[in-house]
């Protein structure tokens, strides 16, 4: 009755423990976007359904892996998340009992783990994330960073969560920093053609501080200092890259 859709790219030092926290679900399909170290080999160790696919964008990449699933009802999670216990009772009770007029998806907290530590303050949690639903009733937009998941129906909440393990050193922080980056200054470009000054200095310093202040980030210590500066430094940066983006389209 379930199916779990995981999309891989590198991902040898996650995905073993993402696939033993979902073992309990037996159609698992990865989606592998051509990867060059270790992932497919361990993928096949938890299922057969690998598919072997070049990376054409987050959402389209989750579309497709949906399109190959058995069953009516669908799991999303990413390799470096992790099914609690809990969430995974809740989920099979959950499509067991599910009756006709019930919301056709649910929404899931997300325990955001940051340096080895869950960060519970600055907005990184409770971090509802829509991950299981209907096969026919939900589809992700095509966008090039964040997609959503557009739901034709109502949505649910369960009380189980999902340990995200982000990054766990800041080496695998500026790891992901460069493409995100690059990914979310063009998506900005669609909505935005001119970088004036204060892009590169109220913005980021807009979002530090509601992320350290309002959000109350401070109270994770450390932990909460860089995790604020980090999202600061995020939006600098993406506002860089789309004036660079910009300036090279102009010169064109």
């Amino acid at each position: 009755m379930l199916s779990v859709v995981v999309i891989t790219k590198n991902e040898e030092s996650q995905l073993r423990g993402c696939l033993r926290s979902i073992d309990w679900v037996k159609d698992i399909v990865v989606v592998d976007a051509e990867s060059t170290d270790a992932t497919r080999e361990i993928a096949r160790e938890y299922t057969d359904r690998v598919f072997i696919r070049a990376w054409p964008g987050f959402g389209p990449q989750k579309n497709f892996g949906i399109d190959q699933v058995r069953t009516e009802w669908v799991l999303v999670v990413d390799a470096d998340e992790r099914v609690s216990p809990e969430l995974a009772i809740e989920i099979q009770q959950q499509v067991e009992r599910w009756s006709p007029g019930d919301p056709v998806a649910y929404r899931v907290s997300r325990r955001n783990f940051f340096y080895g530590q869950w960060v519970r303050w600055g907005g990184a949690y409770p971090d509802y994330q829509i991950r299981l639903f209907r096969k026919r009733m939900a589809q992700y937009n095509d966008v090039e960073i964040h997609e959503n998941l557009l739901v034709s129906g109502e949505v649910g909440t369960l009380q189980g969560h999902l340990a995200h393990y982000t990054e766990n050193q800041i080496a695998d922080h500026f790891k992901k920093f460069g493409p995100y980056t690059t990914l979310a200054a063009h998506e900005k470009h669609k909505v935005r053609s001119v970088v004036r000054w204060y892009h590169f200095v109220v913005n980021p310093l807009v979002v530090f501080v509601k992320t350290y202040l309002f959000k109350k980030g401070f109270r994770d210590g450390v932990r909460g200092g860089i995790f604020a500066i980090h999202a600061g430094m995020y939006t600098f940066v993406k506002y860089v890259k789309l004036r660079e983006h910009l300036q090279r389209t102009h010169d064109r």
